[in-house]
């Protein structure tokens, strides 16, 4: 039975319905509101306000739970790769072995991308960045799949679009970063997996072909997977919106990758990374920082602690955390700047005060520790985030 709840105006009561969502969370449909009593709500930031039902995310910030598909992300990371997450974003159910291989297979088929879109990468400044690179190229995928540019969500076509972006937005990031060094692009080798496939784009030369650790794959993988979808955050919100008019895939996500070029979105773990060499160079110490963040009368914030949305431990950071000190032990490296950040997140956790307002490491910050460990320049770090981003924006389109 339909339950309501009753908003009283004047003289009038107008009954609205609650909305029970996936993990029995409820809302109130205010959909009637403006047509039968002329008022809106005011929501700064939709911080109250779901736009649609979706199945794909769960969020508990209070109790620092995030779920796939009704799958819970411990879970999702022990049993499947990127591509099953995919999969499951966008289809609702992780793929039988069959579906897998169909999927992948497509994958594999569509990585490579046109040569005359080699003459678009030349044409940029030398000092492009990746960033704006990237959704300029995407959008140009719509002059090569002009076929694809009116198709409906539940169509076979449209997997084939979906498909084509997952597959050959690796290539482009690859080549963006290669055309940023001014190196020659390396092409996909289809006989390599995705992570590893992307890791040989970015960093295989003519004389020497990158060869992937183990840990280092794993760990791209689980990077990758934790950051599949986080709800309907400013950049997929925006290919939702770009959507709506019935703009194509290819143009509805290039959208949706320039808002998540942002430094408040995107560009969190840039940020880390930013603090980390800021405190190097002044010399001062990592504790000099740490003090001036409890100063209540400083406005100095470290960054890569606390989450807008988990108000306890993210669970992303936890998982993390693990496979990041597995990849600094495997390749023993001696950077000043991840010596600062150990001694800084060993400092946090035991640090009363932070302990209190729950200020633990979000993901941002062991991210943006990983990619700077196996090479990743600061610059392409969002460049990763819109790799992992790309199957949950597809599958936005649709709900």
């Amino acid at each position: 039975m339909a339950k309501y709840v009753t908003l009283k105006l004047d003289n009038k009561d107008l009954e609205l319905e609650l909305i029970t969502g996936t993990e029995k969370e409820q809302g109130i449909d205010i959909s009637r509101l403006r047509a039968e009593t002329g008022l809106i709500t005011v929501d700064t930031g939709y911080v109250n306000t779901g736009s649609c039902i979706s199945e794909i995310t769960f969020i508990d910030g209070e109790k620092g739970i995030l779920r796939h598909r009704g799958y819970p992300i411990e879970e999702l990371i022990t049993t499947s790769n990127f591509l099953e997450i995919s999969y499951l974003v966008i289809y609702g159910e992780l793929p039988k072995k069959d579906e897998l291989e169909n999927f992948s297979s497509l994958i594999i088929e569509h990585t490579n991308i046109h040569t005359s879109l080699q003459y678009l990468f030349n044409n940029f400044p030398a000092k492009a960045p990746p960033m704006a690179i990237l959704p300029a190229m995407l959008n140009a995928l719509a002059c090569y799949n002009t076929e694809l540019l009116n198709i409906a969500p539940e169509s076979e076509e449209f997997d084939i679009a979906a498909a084509k972006i997952i597959s050959k937005v690796c290539t482009i990031a690859a080549w963006a970063y290669r055309k940023s060094l001014g190196l020659t692009f390396n092409h996909p080798n289809p006989n390599l997996n995705y992570c590893a496939n992307f890791l040989h784009m970015m960093f295989s030369m003519p004389y020497k072909v990158y060869h992937v650790q183990k840990e280092i794959e794993e760990a791209l993988n689980l990077f990758f997977i934790l950051h599949a979808d986080h709800e309907q955050n400013c950049s997929t919100s925006t290919v939702r919106v770009i959507g709506s008019s019935r703009a194509n895939l290819f143009s509805s996500i290039s959208g949706g990758v320039c808002a998540l070029w942002g430094p408040l979105h995107g560009g969190a773990n840039m940020a880390v990374i930013k603090m980390l060499e800021d405190i190097h160079e002044r010399g001062e110490g990592p504790m000099h920082y740490i003090n001036l963040a409890k100063d209540k009368n400083s406005e100095y914030k470290l960054m890569g602690f606390g989450h807008r949305v988990y108000k306890n431990f993210d669970p992303r950071a936890k998982i993390l955390k693990v496979h990041v000190d597995k990849v600094l032990k495997v390749l023993n490296i001696k950077d000043p700047l991840l010596d600062i950040a150990k001694e800084i997140e060993e400092t946090v956790l035991k640090d009363d005060y932070f302990i209190e307002k729950k200020l633990y490491p979000n993901v941002d910050f062991y991210s943006g520790i990983f990619l700077r460990a196996i090479g990743i320049p600061v610059n392409m770090f969002t460049v990763l985030f819109v790799i992992e981003r790309i199957p949950c924006s597809i599958e936005y389109l649709s709900v």
